[in-house]
C-alpha cells in the first residue's frame, strides 16, 4: 500500500506562487509603485434603512461626490497629495492618495428619492431610507 505524504500534495501550488512572487518581484525591481486610494466601506442594514459608511481620512466633504443611477449608490473622490518633499528622505510612505470610485447595486426596495449623507472626522454616512410599504414584516405562522 502506498502512502502519499499530505504535504507533498501542496508542493506544486507552492512552487507556482514561488514562480508568480519572483515574475512580480522582478517586474517591479528598481521601481516605485504607487498605491492607488481605496477607501474601506461597511455597509449594514437596520430596521428602517440601509447605511452606507466610508472613511475618507485627510479629505473633505468637497472631495467626495455621490451619485445615484440604475438603482447603483456611486462614490467617487480623490484624496490630494499635498506635501513638500524637499529636505525630507522617507523611510517608510504608507499613506496612499489619488481617485477612488467606489459602486454598489442598491435593493429595490429602498427610496432612492430620499437619501442622506453626513461627512464627519473623516466618515462619511449615507442613509439609504427603505420604502414604508417594503419595510419588512415579520409574520408568525401557527403550526397545526
Amino acid at each position: 500500500m502506498l502512502i502519499e505524504r499530505r504535504d507533498d500534495f501542496f508542493n506544486p501550488m507552492r512552487e507556482l506562487q514561488r514562480e508568480i512572487d519572483r515574475v512580480f518581484s522582478e517586474f517591479f525591481k528598481g521601481s516605485r509603485v504607487e498605491s492607488a486610494f481605496y477607501p474601506v466601506v461597511d455597509v449594514y442594514e437596520t430596521k428602517d434603512s440601509i447605511v452606507v459608511e466610508v472613511e475618507t481620512p485627510g479629505m473633505t466633504k468637497d472631495d467626495i461626490k455621490i451619485t445615484i443611477e440604475d438603482n447603483v449608490l456611486k462614490i467617487q473622490g480623490e484624496k490630494k497629495l499635498e506635501r513638500e518633499e524637499k529636505d525630507r528622505n522617507y523611510y517608510v510612505v504608507e499613506r496612499s492618495y489619488g481617485t477612488f470610485e467606489r459602486a454598489f447595486r442598491l435593493p429595490d426596495y429602498v427610496d432612492t428619492e430620499n437619501i442622506k449623507a453626513k461627512f464627519e472626522n473623516g466618515v462619511l454616512t449615507i442613509v439609504i431610507p427603505k420604502k414604508e410599504e417594503e419595510k419588512k414584516k415579520v409574520i408568525d405562522v401557527e403550526i397545526e
